[in-house]
């Protein structure tokens, strides 16, 4: 059964540890991201955006996508729904499919206009028994077409965002999707800190979690992240694993052209990464 994102991240934040959301993309995704779930004992959100949902045909697909694998699965850990980066519009039609998580990012309106739609789909979502992240700030990067440049969350909005009952808060604090460059100056903890006073304790989020060092991702956990959203760095690894195999030659033995085959290694791969960041999150274990 899959559940709200809510009782998962507020455990997190009272135990100090965070739980990984992790970006799906197709079935391989879904299936090694829970099996790695359930070998770690760990709870975890298993979230799509919305460019991903469109590829995957649709949110109500990637629902019953989900249930279905999770039920045939067995899978006995907590698992959230979450929709990731969602647009107005969005997370309506997720509230729709039936997710049990959705996030609200609001961050390019102005921040009245922010605020004003994000009261609206709290009331939707928890009217819904569903969970619900917001932005303020902005993440660095690109993601699915939305460009920023990183802009450091403003303590008070948050705060105005915190006290309309928002369940958890992705705040921007010099985090980036994608590769993270070379002359990166880090997390802003400064500005984490002052955050995570100005909202009262909320549950905060990471995004752009692919490739921030340990000692980074540790820190902000000790400053109130709670959940840590990961999606490049699950890719990088499907891909080389998958070119190894191909460079091998693996794909030209017997029947290795097989998509069971050939997509395995990445598969194996995606797995053993997710149970490697469960264990320097603080989940693994957390759900026996």
């Amino acid at each position: 059964m899959l559940v709200s994102a809510t009782e998962i991240i507020n455990k997190a934040h009272e135990g100090h540890y965070a739980v990984g959301a992790f970006n799906i993309n197709n079935l391989e995704w879904i299936k090694s991201i829970l099996l790695a779930a359930e070998e770690a004992k760990s709870p975890v959100l298993v979230e799509v955006s919305e460019g991903a949902g469109k590829y995957m045909c649709g949110f109500k697909n990637v629902a019953a996508m989900v249930r279905g694998i999770h039920d045939y699965l067995g899978i006995t850990v907590p698992v959230a729904l979450h929709l990731d980066h969602g647009t107005y519009e969005g997370a309506k039609a997720c509230i729709e499919a039936g997710f049990t998580s959705i996030m609200f990012d609001g961050s390019h309106y102005p921040f009245e206009e922010n605020l004003e739609k994000s009261k609206e789909l709290i009331a939707a979502a928890h009217a819904h028994g569903m969970s619900i992240e917001c932005e303020v700030g902005g993440i660095g990067g690109e993601e699915d077409g939305t460009i920023s440049m990183g802009e450091l969350a403003d303590p008070q909005e948050c705060k105005k965002i915190a006290e309309l009952g928002v369940d958890f808060l992705a705040a921007g604090i010099g985090n980036i999707h994608g590769k993270y460059p070379a002359n990166w100056k880090g997390l802003n903890f400064e500005r984490l800190a002052e955050i995570q006073k100005a909202t009262n304790g909320k549950p905060l989020v990471l995004h752009g979690g692919s490739g921030i060092p340990e000692d980074q991702i540790k820190k902000a956990i000790s400053l109130g992240v709670s959940k840590i959203n990961v999606n490049t760095e699950l890719q990088l690894e499907f891909a080389a694993a998958t070119r190894k195999y191909i460079e091998e030659g693996k794909d030209l033995e017997g029947k290795g052209f097989d998509p069971r085959k050939l997509l395995k290694p990445g598969c194996d791969a995606i797995k053993a990464k997710v149970i490697a960041m469960m264990n320097i999150f603080g989940s693994a274990g957390k759900a026996e």
